[in-house]
């Protein structure tokens, strides 16, 4: 592994001392300077929960927005109520998202309270997706054992016809999600190891945002 390049660059430049006293409008800097970079699907992320057993689960899911509301800024993602990290998010309703821009050398790292959003916009966020993944919502057996693809396929065959039949058909338990951030780092690597890192946090919701450089 020794031998593998890293940080192989160019790198981007980040100067802490410029930074803007809001986290989400920096956030929105370093995305767009991502897709301006031609980063691979720039808005995928790693959702980290934690399971029944207290045990770190993680995936890469897609951001879907977010919400610049001040205080209830937030970072939306989707999914099924029933799925492993649907439960795991009734259970224990705080997560942390990943972010990582290997072009740029960039990770950002947000934790926080996640929020279910009001049902209408869960079902919007539904409806807005290709109808074969609206057909697997409606299955709601993500995760579970699958003996063979064409069980799968038998299965998604009435779902399919169903949503077909009715457009705006939406599984009740279909969830957009809101993380509201309470800490969120900037982390820009460095050739030498001396990586510059930003810390945003806040001690309760309505306050202000604070800022700290942390060591590499």
């Amino acid at each position: 592994m020794r031998s593998l390049d890293v940080f192989a660059g160019p790198l981007a430049e980040f100067d802490p001392a410029a930074a803007p006293a809001d986290p989400v409008a920096l956030f929105l800097d370093w995305l767009r300077a991502a897709v301006a970079a031609g980063a691979p699907d720039p808005h995928a992320m790693t959702l980290s929960t934690v399971d029944e057993d207290g045990v770190p689960d993680a995936r890469v899911l897609i951001l879907k927005n977010i919400e610049d509301a001040g205080a209830d800024a937030g970072w939306q993602f989707a999914a099924h109520a029933r799925s492993p990290k649907g439960r795991q998010l009734a259970a224990r309703p705080h997560a942390a998202l990943t972010f990582y821009w290997p072009l740029l050398g960039r990770q950002v790292r947000v934790r926080g309270d996640v929020e279910p959003a009001a049902p209408e916009q869960s079902a919007a966020d539904l409806l807005a997706r290709s109808p074969s993944a609206r057909a697997e919502a409606l299955l709601g057996r993500q995760s579970e054992h699958l003996a063979e693809p064409a069980e799968r396929d038998r299965a998604l065959r009435p779902a399919l016809a169903r949503i077909e039949a009715e457009p705006d058909l939406v599984d009740p338990e279909w969830t957009l999600y809101t993380l509201v951030p309470i800490r969120i780092e900037f982390w820009q690597a460095d050739k030498d190891r001396l990586h510059t890192r930003l810390r945003y946090e806040r001690p309760d919701r309505d306050g202000a945002w604070e800022r700290r450089a942390l060591w590499p």
